[in-house]
Order: C-alpha cells, then sequence, then structure tokens
C-alpha cells in the first residue's frame, strides 16, 4: 500500500509540474507577441495624421520613386518608369485645379512649389 500511495504522489507532482509548465510556455507565448508587435509598430514609425500635406507628400513620393530619384534598399536598380511618374504628377495637377481657392495659402505655395519641383524632374529625366 505505501508503494501505491507513493505512485499516486509522485503523479500529482507530475501534474502540478506539468500545469506550472504549461503556464510558464503561455506567459513566453504572450511576451514573445507582444515583443513581436512592438517591433512591427515600433519598425514602422508612428502613422501622421491623415490631411492635405500627407495627400501631397504620398504622391510627391510615388512621383519620385517612379523617376527613381527614391530606391528601396536591397533591390536592384531599375529603369525610371516616365509614364507612372507622369501618372502621379498628373494627379498632384488634378488636385491642384481641383482644391484651387479652396486650400490656405500656405497649402497652395506646397502644392505649387511641388509641382514645379517634381515637373523640372520629370524634364530632366525624360530628356
Amino acid at each position: 500500500m505505501a508503494n501505491a500511495e507513493k505512485e499516486k504522489k509522485e503523479e500529482e507532482k507530475k501534474i502540478i509540474i506539468d500545469e506550472d509548465w504549461k503556464q510558464e510556455a503561455q506567459k513566453e507565448k504572450e511576451i514573445l507577441a507582444a515583443e513581436e508587435e512592438k517591433e512591427e509598430t515600433e519598425g514602422r514609425g508612428p502613422i501622421p495624421p491623415g490631411n492635405f500635406a500627407a495627400l501631397v507628400s504620398m504622391l510627391t513620393t510615388q512621383a519620385l520613386f517612379a523617376m527613381g530619384f527614391l530606391k528601396i534598399k536591397g533591390q536592384e536598380e531599375r529603369e525610371p518608369d516616365l509614364e507612372l511618374a507622369k501618372y502621379n504628377i498628373d494627379m498632384l495637377a488634378t488636385l491642384e485645379e481641383k482644391t484651387k481657392g479652396n486650400l490656405t495659402e500656405q497649402e497652395q505655395k506646397v502644392l505649387a512649389d511641388t509641382l514645379s519641383d517634381l515637373r523640372m524632374s520629370y524634364v530632366r529625366i525624360a530628356g
């Protein structure tokens, strides 16, 4: 009988150890998931507010990328895509036309200056 009692106590200890191990494993899993999520959000930085300047910046970035002024790290160099660059410049021109009279002086200046710079860059690349 002493043997059976001893085996029962050992089984109980195993169960406790197993439960402890499961709890520890779950805690580690949660910590790793939180760290991964933190890395993902920290890697990209905060998302800027959705406003007119951000829209102009987004289209400008696309045009600069298409012209080859911006490159993705580790990617092969490629020829400028003048058609895509022109499309993004035209989108900014449409934005300028459709918002005429509805922009602040500063917004209008940023848009006009940006368009001027992009058009000059496009002519340089295309020529």
